[in-house]
């Protein structure tokens, strides 16, 4: 998994959920996941995961696990932690991915490029975004997947 700008990402649905973040930030930190309605964001919705953020100790739960990204994978996270996820060196990336999101306080941009446990090779982008119900503390994360 490999660390991309910003201001690299390839794919036009990312840039715009990225857009849609900065415009609902309204001069907080942080927006937060009511910021977001689903009618505004049908453009990536198959491709977003809602992930909840645990504390004491840091851990990630999926409240909704991206529909496609589930199609592809054989399985559904949904309502699941992250541990759950039958790859634990694939989990491992997601959660150092995750984890940067929530200590920086930022979005964080991956490329993927991975063989999977089907044999099929994932290029991807992904974009993680942090939402706070508060402004400050990230309590959930918005993660976009799109193959290349």
């Amino acid at each position: 998994m490999q660390a991309l700008p910003l201001e690299d990402l390839k794919t036009p649905a990312l840039r715009r959920l990225l857009q849609d973040w900065e415009d609902r930030r309204r001069g907080r930190d942080l927006p937060a996941r009511k910021d977001f309605d689903p009618a505004d964001i049908r453009y990536i919705v198959g491709n977003l995961s809602l992930v909840e953020v645990l504390r004491d100790p840091l851990d990630f739960r999926f409240r909704i696990h991206a529909t496609n990204v589930a199609e592809r994978m054989g399985f559904d996270l949904t309502g699941k932690m992250l541990t759950a996820l039958p790859d634990q060196q694939y989990a491992a990336l997601i959660r150092q991915h995750y984890t940067e999101a929530v200590t920086l306080r930022r979005p964080v941009a991956r490329y993927r490029n991975r063989v999977m446990t089907d044999q099929h090779t994932w290029h991807c982008e992904v974009l993680v975004l942090p939402l706070s119900n508060d402004g400050k503390t990230v309590d959930m994360l918005m993660s976009a997947f799109v193959w290349l």
